[in-house]
């Protein structure tokens, strides 16, 4: 890999230079979500052609999770700063709008994203960087955007809700004259904020009879609606009302009935559905999904797995080495991660699949470590603790925290892009450290 200097710009960022020149070589990158985005390829008869190349999104996305940026900032840094507009390669065009960024890139899905992280990691192998023969693996939580999920809380928000479609619904069709019920709900909503028990009750009971009925308007607004034919205001609703009434149900039972409703039967907010509930041990419970990471020498992440509810994660363990020894043909030979991945299940397969040093950092009962020597576990359990700083790196550094993406789909891809942007820094590192050093 040669290293192009192209102007004297360019010697101010050599990080981005090493970027730019793996994405400058390797133009088979791109084809991979080439599918996400084939209607970049149509032809326009009429209108301004001011659509991006493939090549244009993806190192736009790359820049902006590098350099941390929202789709704002990077149309500002498109102008202001001439090594964006280089590595965007504008050759003096006007910028792209954040709205056209935004546009494009968030059709760029998580299962491309994931073979893109794939093909960038093949890279890092044939240079070198990585072989893929030592991997430790461990979990985390990326929360959703969504505030705490109290029964009270999800109560008012599914009456905002309905209330603010059918504001819309009267503007688009006058004759129905749906009525607002916000106003008595909003106070009830206060007043429950600073009950105690014994009034709590009689309070809840009032709004959810206010929820009740805006559920039934709602049923009979969709007849009507489909009745004259406005399908899309009648889907919305309807989908709307189905996450409503298990958000009506679950604060029934618990705050009526004194039932205790199951995780998987609760709703944690009615506009990011998809969230759950992960509670890793006596830590505080978040709200989000929980992403398994597997990194190897280099402490370039080779798997990201991001599952639905909140599996143990023993559960993730032979998945993660799986993926590792069939996306790269490579033979792991040691496998280190903390106790909650400690199985006999797991200690078998890891065996069949070749691992000589199989380490758990803490065992029960009959289970033991399997390792060719003490020294070698030791230093196994002591290089393990790396993951938890390239876990705190991503989140600090790539803001991942909380994924302010909406929908599940945009979630996923967005905690791909921080992996991609993270993987493509350390590579740019390595490589830099490695010319120094020829």
């Amino acid at each position: 890999m040669v290293l192009k200097f192209r102007k004297r710009d360019w010697t101010r960022d050599p990080e981005l230079v090493v970027i730019d020149t793996i994405l400058e070589q390797r133009r088979e990158l791109y084809e991979i979500v080439m599918h996400d985005l084939r209607e970049l390829n149509k032809d326009s008869i009429m209108g301004r052609k001011d659509i991006p190349t493939v090549e244009q999104i993806v190192r736009a996305a790359i820049y902006k999770e590098i350099k941390v940026l929202n789709y704002r900032d990077l149309e500002y840094a498109e102008e202001d700063s001439r090594i964006c507009g280089e590595f965007l390669k504008l050759n003096g065009r006007e910028p792209f709008s954040y709205q056209v960024l935004q546009k494009y890139i968030s059709k760029i899905s998580a299962e491309t994203l994931k073979k893109l992280l794939i093909e960038i990691n093949k890279i890092a192998i044939e240079n070198g960087l990585e072989d893929g023969k030592r991997i430790t693996t461990d979990s985390t939580v990326v929360e959703t955007d969504i505030h705490h999920p109290t029964d009270n809380a999800l109560v008012w928000d599914s009456i905002k809700k309905l209330n603010r479609l059918f504001r819309q619904i009267n503007k688009a069709v006058p004759k129905l004259k749906l009525r607002n019920t916000t106003k008595q709900a909003k106070k009830n909503y206060y007043k429950i904020n600073v009950s105690k028990n014994g009034k709590r009750e009689g309070l809840f009971v009032l709004q959810l009879k206010i929820l009740k009925r805006d559920i039934k308007r709602a049923r009979k607004t969709v007849d009507l609606l489909v009745d004259i034919e406005n399908a899309d205001y009648a889907e919305e609703l309807r989908d709307t009302v189905e996450v409503i009434e298990k958000v009506y149900e679950a604060a029934f039972r618990r705050e009526i009935l004194g039932e205790s409703v199951p995780s998987s039967e609760k709703i944690f907010s009615i506009h990011e559905k998809h969230t759950d509930i992960i509670v890793k041990g006596s830590r505080a419970v978040k709200f989000g999904h929980k992403v398994n990471l597997a990194i190897g020498k280099s402490n370039l992440i080779l798997d990201c797995i991001i599952p639905d509810g909140n599996p143990k994660d023993t559960d993730l363990y032979q998945d993660t080495m799986r993926n590792i020894s069939e996306n790269y043909k490579v033979k792991i030979q040691d496998g280190v991660t903390d106790g909650g991945y400690a199985s006999k299940a797991n200690a078998e397969f890891a065996k069949k699949l070749g691992l000589i040093n199989i380490i758990f950092n803490k065992v029960v009962g009959s289970l033991k470590n399997t390792a060719v020597s003490k020294h070698i576990e030791t230093k196994l359990k002591k290089w393990r603790s790396t993951i938890e700083a390239v876990i705190s790196n991503i989140k600090r550094g790539f803001d991942l925290r909380r994924c302010e993406w909406k929908g599940r789909m945009h979630f996923d891809a967005k905690v791909f892009w921080s992996v991609i942007a993270y993987n493509i820094r350390v590579m740019a590192s390595l490589l830099l450290k490695k010319f120094s050093l020829a």
